[in-house]
């Protein structure tokens, strides 16, 4: 299969992708492209992007409850010192790292 490369909004779009669904999927996303003044595939690449970048910042973004950044804040400013097993483990990395 040839891919073209079209010029469109000043951006070079050679890659393609292609996906098999059924009619009913096809005909469900044609008529919330034209319900949104868009082509099928304008409207599929855009709904794509943004469902990508939700996943995306989902997994790579830590939320936590104020009580979470509070404990997590007074732990880097105010941290305990080190029990005995920690000590040990210290120990023994640096033995094994010759430090």
């Amino acid at each position: 299969m040839l891919t073209e490369t079209i010029q469109t909004d000043d951006k070079l779009r050679a890659a393609r992708l292609e996906a098999r669904m059924t009619t009913q999927q096809k005909a469900l996303l044609q008529h919330a492209a034209a319900l949104s003044g868009r082509t099928l595939s304008e409207f599929v690449v855009a709904s794509a992007e943004e469902a990508a970048a939700k996943v995306i910042q989902e997994h790579e973004t830590i939320q936590l409850s104020r009580a979470e950044q509070i404990a997590f804040v007074t732990a880097l400013l105010k941290p305990r010192a080190p029990n005995a097993r920690l000590r040990k483990a210290a120990a023994k990395y640096r033995q094994q790292m010759g430090l």
